[in-house]
């Protein structure tokens, strides 16, 4: 849908708060009536699912950056390589999409804060004072302004449409970047005082004071992290991205989870013990396990999905798919069939180099957290299972009964240093069917290799889903919101405000509330990593906070723990993107860190073996071609140098 036709939308309208409900017999009228405006308030709330609902998510946030390169089922891959795919025609429709649905968003805001402002009834339970009224149109001021961030982290300059249109409008002109922030900071400054800290318990999802702060102190810091970019920043934005995000911290009641796992916790990756069940089976998640991760009180905004099936919506959270690697079919695990808990695997990222080496694996839980190393048996019959032979069975009663029982590991994927490589007769010691090192050599003598490949990699497991809308493992549609802002970010964000102006103490205390919470606690069980490849004591439950804690050397030294790329010369920089990535890797923020920090092209060239192609210029999106040749100028079809004046360079 073009800017230019944005007027002929029908209005879609949310009978529940989660549901979309496209009303296409009502009148403009019904938008007059507070049960109307109530309606046009949540279908302005739609527009945010659009980034779970699709293989949009990971191309648009994940893919081309330093993160993530390619599965060996990839699609889009244009947006990870940076080749000739990746235009203003936009094939695959993920740039036009983005443009449509965030623009259809803007025009229900519009919409919806001049009708509000026009309503007038005292004995209207919903709008009836102006209290009620400032608190709906305060909500869509923070939308809009969301709309907008978004918008402008991917395309810079777009069209600012504050007015919903009264008559048909094609001339839309590319506003600056510098106008984009006064707008969004304007509407989150605004919209922030009329709104709760929290919103209410029956409607969880709405526009809160501390989504609007969240937001607001990341404005100020991406505004205000720019060098090269003319972004209109003020020597301010450190100072109020640091009064905001310490207010969100200090006021609003929303606090960390105590165990990172809490947010995620669907999937093998934050078991310790492989025999989950109490017959020996793999762990089956459950629709409370999930509804928890939901309600976590650490999450500050997010896309509301649904998990009754006559409430969701057509295509609900998708993301969970997009990550698994393959263990079903194909070059499957023995032992493993497809479940809920292992997910359905499209096999379209896996975790680069970067990201392995970036975790301290001993003192930081967040990687085992983050990523499954173990794939527990779960298919029932013994048929055609590897067995124990005389050769190598550890004691003769076992000789021909299967390697691996029900529940118990069935594939390791060991994640090991080069220093410390797995040979070939460590491999034959351990009873998993299937063993997938890092490091790998065939003897002492022999080379360094690896066994994780572009089939065979660790799954980030943040996503995964194991309730879905329907009890068919190959069901895509799952029922985990889509977090768009949660408190650990808030405490970076703090922190490298306070970095940015050399208040150095101020930063190591955010950062290390982070890293506390990232430590394992003392009577905390480590995975077994710790003790099987990490010379750690077996049954080590001792804390490792005090190993973990920051201190200035690691960004006022080249320290290896960071892996900076050579050509870094702002280290706290990369060492607040490497915290970002310890804490926040896959949360679909990556684009925007890159971006923000004028960082994307040399973070992805040094860390993303799939992106030799990638361009200076690739900083921006292409500016979908419909929207442009859509537009007029005095009421004429644009030229062809109009055309190319309204795209971002190189494209």
């Amino acid at each position: 849908m073009s800017v230019a036709v944005l007027i002929l939308f029908t209005i879609a309208s949310c009978k529940k708060f989660i549901k979309e409900e496209l009303v296409t017999t009502l009148t403009q009228d019904y938008y007059k009536t507070d049960q109307g405006l109530e309606d046009l308030v949540k279908s302005a709330y739609v527009p945010l699912k659009w980034k779970f609902q699709g293989e949009q998510s990971y191309a648009m946030w994940n893919f081309g950056l330093d993160e993530f390169r390619l599965g060996d089922q990839f699609n889009n891959e244009h947006y990870n390589t940076y080749n000739s795919n990746l235009n203003p025609n936009g094939n695959d429709g993920f740039l036009n999409g983005l443009w449509s649905n965030f623009y259809a968003g803007i025009n229900r805001c519009n919409l919806g804060i001049e009708l509000i402002n026009e309503f007038s009834d005292p004995i209207s339970t919903k709008l009836g004072t102006q209290s009620q009224k400032n608190l709906r149109i305060a909500e869509l001021k923070f939308l809009r302004a969301y709309f907008y961030f978004t918008l402008i982290q991917q395309f810079g300059g777009v069209p600012l449409i504050t007015e919903s249109p009264k008559q048909v409008q094609s001339d839309f002109p590319r506003a600056s970047v510098a106008e984009a922030y006064d707008l969004i900071i304007n509407d989150l400054r605004t919209a922030g005082p009329a709104l709760p800290w929290r919103a209410p318990a029956a409607e969880i999802g709405r526009a809160s004071k501390a989504a609007a702060y969240h937001f607001l102190a990341k404005a100020y810091l991406t505004r205000g992290s720019a060098v090269a970019e003319a972004r209109g920043q003020k020597s301010t934005d450190m100072d109020s991205s640091i009064v905001f995000a310490d207010s969100v911290i200090r006021l609003s009641g929303h606090a960390l989870e105590s165990n990172f796992a809490n947010l995620f916790n669907t999937a093998y990756a934050t078991h310790t013990v492989p025999r989950a069940g109490t017959d020996g089976s793999a762990p089956v998640a459950t629709i409370a396990t999930i509804t928890a991760n939901n309600n976590s009180n650490e999450i500050i905004f997010a896309a509301q999905f649904s998990s009754t099936l006559a409430l969701a919506d057509p295509l609900n959270n998708q993301t969970h798919l997009f990550y698994p690697t393959q263990y079903d079919a194909g070059i499957a695990i023995p032992g493993m069939t497809r479940d809920f808990f292992n997910g359905r695997p499209f096999r379209r990222l896996r975790p680069t180099d970067y990201t392995m080496d970036v975790f301290d694996k001993v003192n930081d839980s967040r990687f085992f957290k983050t990523f499954q190393t173990a794939y527990y048996r779960n298919v029932t019959s013994n048929a055609s299972l590897p067995t124990f032979t005389a050769a190598d069975a550890p004691t003769s009663d076992v000789i021909g009964k299967p390697r691996v029982g029900l529940g118990d590991t069935a594939a390791l994927f060991i994640v090991n240093t080069p220093a410390n490589p797995l040979t070939s007769a460590d491999s034959a010691k351990l009873r998993y069917y299937r063993i997938y090192a890092r490091y790998k050599q065939r003897n002492a003598a022999s080379p360094v290799f690896t066994e994780f490949t572009d089939n065979k990699y660790l799954t980030m497991v943040k996503f995964a889903d194991g309730v879905r809308l329907t009890n068919t493992p190959n069901e895509a549609r799952g029922i985990r919101n889509g977090t768009l802002a949660r408190l650990a970010e808030t405490y970076l964000i703090l922190a490298e405000a306070y970095g940015r102006k050399g208040d150095i103490a101020n930063a190591l205390v955010n950062i290390n509330i982070v890293r506390k919470r990232a430590a394992y606690k003392a009577g905390e069980p480590k995975n077994p990593h710790h003790w099987m490849f990490y010379g750690g004591a077996f049954n080590d439950l001792t804390t490792t906070e005090p190993a973990i804690l920051a201190t200035a050397t690691l960004w006022t030294t080249n320290a290896p723990s960071e892996v900076y790329p050579a050509s870094a010369t702002n280290r706290f920089v990369h060492f607040m993107l490497n915290e970002r990535t310890r804490e926040l890797c896959g949360e679909l923020f990556r684009w925007e860190d890159l971006a923000r920090t004028e960082t994307f092209f040399e973070r992805t060239k040094a860390f993303n073996a799939d992106a030799p192609l990638v361009q200076t210029y690739h900083k921006l999106r292409p500016i979908p071609l419909p929207q442009i040749v859509s537009q007029t100028k005095n009421g004429n079809p644009l030229t062809g140098t109009e055309i190319a004046a309204y795209q971002n360079p190189g494209y």
